[in-house]
């Protein structure tokens, strides 16, 4: 499979007024095409900041990263970003908070029909058609959610960028959009890569699990494989041995940077 994004020797250092801060250390990790990678680890140690430099948010203090063969230079369509807070604007309805974005990628190559009918698929790959002309005041935290989404896959992106985007939601909610991110990315087929600290959800969702080191000077502790066959059930799982195998390697990884940084 070809690899769409690519980390090589990547460091970073932060700026604080006690001096230099260095958060990551020679990062090295390649991400191939279609793949779903959740990054876990301790508060602090790097995870959302290996994110913004995938997004282009930030720039590396050393080596390179790539997307589809080429540098990442900046923010750029081709990687778009869901944050644990939806900031959708609130006095647009849900298909405006789309549009907006889908306007912003496609207004050079496409005519308003268009644009307009990429919306509406976009919003019924998240399921919410029915609230299309909802503002984000109307509707609940979960389906804002996944607006947030659906704003995302509209633009088509190469690589969608999970920041914690269910970390704000209750247990129920939670549950069942990690149940419908599965589907949507089956559909979708994009590459993802998603900042989490749920085990359980790092296990049902992902193909690969990169477990971070604690800062600072954080880098990549393991990686593992989660080779459990797609599409996955909840419930069928919870019984799963080879499930709560790979669980349990997840938590043994945690648990030992816990103790060692106690």
């Amino acid at each position: 499979m070809e690899k769409y994004v690519q980390l090589e020797q990547v460091s970073m250092k932060f700026q604080t007024k006690k001096g230099s801060f260095e958060a990551l250390r020679n990062i090295d990790l390649s991400i191939e095409q279609g793949e779903f990678v959740s990054i876990i680890g301790h508060s602090g140690c790097g995870k959302s900041t290996v994110l913004n430099l995938i997004a282009g948010l930030l720039e590396p203090t050393s080596g390179l990263l790539f997307c589809a063969g080429r540098e990442i230079a900046g923010p750029g369509p081709e990687r778009a970003v869901v944050f644990q807070n939806h900031s959708l604007l609130p006095w647009l309805t849900c298909a405006e908070n789309v549009y907006l974005a889908v306007e912003r990628v496609f207004s050079k190559t496409e005519n308003k029909q268009q644009m307009l009918e990429r919306t509406a698929a976009a919003l019924e790959l998240v399921g919410l058609s029915h609230a299309a002309e909802k503002r984000p005041g109307e509707i609940s935290g979960g389906m804002k959610q996944r607006v947030g989404i659906a704003r995302a896959l509209a633009m088509e992106p190469k690589v969608l960028l999970l920041d914690e985007p269910f970390g704000a939601l209750d247990a129920l909610t939670r549950a069942n959009l990690q149940d419908e991110l599965m589907g949507i990315m089956a559909k979708s087929g994009c590459t993802t890569v998603m900042v989490t600290h749920d085990v359980d959800e790092a296990v049902l969702l992902s193909d690969r699990i990169v477990m971070m080191t604690n800062g600072p000077a954080a880098t990549i502790g393991e990686i593992l494989s989660v080779d459990l066959e797609r599409p996955r059930k909840r419930l069928d799982l919870a019984e799963d041995p080879h499930y709560n195998h790979l669980r349990g390697e997840v938590l043994r990884f945690l648990y030992e940077r816990h103790a060692k940084a106690a």
